[in-house]
C-alpha cells in the first residue's frame, strides 16, 4: 500500500465528534485532542465519539444515562426537554432566550423575547469577564423563573445544548474562574442554581433548530 494512497484516504476520512458528559469541561468537541484534554486522567470520565455533529449534540442533550437508554426525550417534575425534528416548526407563542459574549473583553449580556411578536421580555448585562455558556444558562433560568412567577404556560427555546444540559443537571460547569471583576456573575450563578434546586416547573424546554429556522429570535445579531 503506497504512502500516497494512505494520505489520500486520511484526507477523505470524516471528522468525528466527541461528546463529554463528564470531564473537566462537558460538551461536544470536533476533534480528539480537545476531547482528550477534558477526559485524560479525569476520574469516571464519560465520553463517546459520533460520526456526525447532530448525533453528538442529540446524545449530549439526552445525557449519559438517557442516551444509553435510547430515550430521545426526557420528562420529569422539572419540565420536559426535547430536541426539535426536521418536520417541526417553532411554536410562536413561546419565549426565546439567547446570550452574546465578546470573546476579547468577556463582556456578556442575555435576553428573552416573545418568539412570535419579538417583544423584549427581559434583558440583562453587560457583565464583565463571563462567557457565552454562562449567559445562555442564566437566560434560560431567568426565563423559567419569569414564566413560573407570572404563571405563563408556554414553552421556552434555547439554541444552547450546553445551557439546557446545565439546567437539567441544576448546576453550571463553566471553566470561567471567579474574580473581583465578575463577582456579580458568580452571584447570579449561585442564585440560578439555588432556584433550580428549590423549584419545580413544567415548562417545556426545546432546542431551537437554527439550521431549519434561522437565528433564534433572541439573537443579538452580532455574528
Amino acid at each position: 500500500m503506497s504512502w500516497k494512497f494512505l494520505k489520500r484516504n486520511k484526507v477523505m476520512a470524516k471528522n468525528k465528534y466527541y461528546v463529554v458528559w463528564q470531564g473537566r469541561m462537558c460538551g461536544v468537541f470536533d476533534n480528539w485532542n480537545d476531547c482528550k484534554t477534558q477526559v485524560h486522567e479525569f476520574e469516571n470520565a464519560k465520553y463517546k465519539s459520533f460520526e456526525t455533529k447532530p448525533e453528538a449534540e442529540k446524545a449530549y442533550f439526552e445525557g449519559y444515562k438517557n442516551y444509553y437508554k435510547k430515550n430521545a426525550t426526557t420528562q420529569s417534575r422539572d419540565g420536559m426537554y426535547s430536541i426539535s425534528t426536521s418536520n417541526d416548526k417553532p411554536i410562536l407563542n413561546s419565549l426565546s432566550v439567547d446570550a452574546a459574549c465578546n470573546m476579547v473583553t468577556g463582556q456578556m449580556e442575555y435576553q428573552g423575547v416573545h418568539t412570535g411578536t419579538k417583544e423584549l421580555w427581559f434583558k440583562q448585562g453587560p457583565f464583565p469577564k463571563a462567557s457565552n455558556n454562562i449567559g445562555e444558562f442564566l437566560a434560560l433560568v431567568h426565563g423559567l423563573a419569569l414564566l413560573k412567577q407570572k404563571n405563563i404556560n408556554i414553552p421556552i427555546y434555547s439554541d444552547s445544548i450546553t445551557a439546557i444540559a446545565w439546567v437539567r443537571q441544576k448546576k453550571h460547569k463553566s471553566i470561567v474562574l471567579p474574580t473581583e471583576q465578575n463577582e456579580v456573575i458568580f452571584d447570579l450563578l449561585v442564585r440560578a442554581e439555588f432556584w433550580l434546586q428549590n423549584n419545580s416547573f413544567k415548562t417545556p424546554i426545546i432546542k431551537w433548530d437554527t439550521k431549519k429556522w434561522g437565528e433564534n429570535p433572541a439573537d443579538f445579531g452580532r455574528k
